[in-house]
């Protein structure tokens, strides 16, 4: 389905969630770089949050959570203890190393769910479950544990 054709709810999903991974990226580049740009973290807070919540906007089929509500749960989960990391305890002792492993864990969840989305709806790539979508996700968790391990190692912000 061509963008311009999407119905209003999708649109504003993913317009929400293509934000979240941006500023989530952009926040990622920051911790490599042992930097912290709170209005940009909160960016990436904010629209991860809203890309969960209005995940259960869409139609429902049947008495069982979806797969996406599935992972949406676990994501809203995951950001309540980044959200407390970060402005609760303010990244002191423990938190830093659990909002970096919380906000990495939120931020990968929705590039998970982007490439499930591309095998869903791109026309060249086989259907999900195949070969080349395990190996493209594996890809991608590699990639993210090893940015977590370097961010873990590098980010040591100063918080006021």
């Amino acid at each position: 389905m061509p963008v311009l054709a999407m119905d209003p709810l999708t649109l504003g999903h993913t317009a929400i969630t293509f934000i979240a991974i941006a500023a989530g990226l952009m926040v990622l580049g920051q911790m490599l770089g042992g930097t912290l740009c709170r209005s940009l973290t909160a960016i990436f807070l904010l629209f991860t949050v809203l890309t969960s919540v209005t995940g259960y906007f869409f139609v429902q089929k049947g008495p069982q959570p979806t797969p996406a509500q599935i992972v949406g749960a676990i994501s809203l989960v995951d950001l309540a203890v980044a959200l407390y990391a970060f402005y609760g305890k303010r990244l002191q002792g423990g938190w830093r190393a659990t909002y970096v492993v919380t906000a990495l864990f939120a931020l990968w969840l929705n590039v998970f769910v982007l490439v499930v989305q591309m095998f869903i709806k791109l026309p060249s790539p086989p259907v999900t479950g195949g070969p080349l979508f395990g190996a493209t996700q594996g890809a991608v968790l590699l990639a993210f544990v090893i940015a977590g391990w370097m961010a873990l190692k590098s980010f040591r912000p100063a918080m006021d």
